[in-house]
């Protein structure tokens, strides 16, 4: 999972808001007759610049996101968010999702598909402009919409990197 390489932080002490993007339900046929599960997709995230997801599976439904919120905790990463958007364009892919995400203007709004707009939200975006370009399994584009989140940097670190002194370029 290409979650590893960004930045996790532990979620003691967050207020986390979960959400239900998508629930499966799997039929395994037995020589006794069906056997139903259920998988559930869900995003977790406290509205302020962190967000996770993760996928339970159980027999009952409600055990299954119980399960994905569990793992959903354990995944969760940091945001840069800026005035309720995105520092910069971005683009991921997972499999055969693919999304763009750009930042936008005040006022503008969550424009996003279903599970790429779940995510957003619980990350605390409130102005984005997103293309999810590809297949539109939600799996797919939930991960590749939390890569393209993990990979934005924040402009003070970018700045740092190239040695820029912000000092004389605000101070002219």
């Amino acid at each position: 999972m290409a979650t590893n390489k960004f930045n996790r932080i532990k979620a003691n002490d967050l207020e986390l808001q979960e959400k239900v993007v998508a629930i499966n339900r799997v039929v395994k046929t037995t020589k006794g007759g069906r056997a139903f599960s259920f998988s559930a997709l869900v995003v977790v995230g406290n509205g302020a610049g962190v967000v996770g997801h993760g996928l339970g599976k159980a027999k009952e439904v409600q055990e299954a996101i119980t399960k994905g919120i569990d793992d959903a905790k354990k995944n969760l990463i940091k945001v840069p968010v800026m005035n309720g958007t995105i520092p910069h364009d971005q683009l991921a892919k997972e499999g055969a999702a693919k999304v763009l995400i750009k930042p936008a203007a005040h006022g503008t709004g969550v424009i996003a598909g279903g599970s790429m707009r779940a995510v957003l939200e619980a990350a605390g975006v409130t102005d984005v402009l997103s293309k999810s370009l590809g297949s539109a399994n939600p799996h797919n584009v939930v991960k590749a919409t939390f890569s393209a989140l993990g990979q934005l940097r924040e402009p003070l670190a970018v700045a740092k990197q190239r040695n820029i002194n912000l000092k004389k370029v605000f101070n002219g």
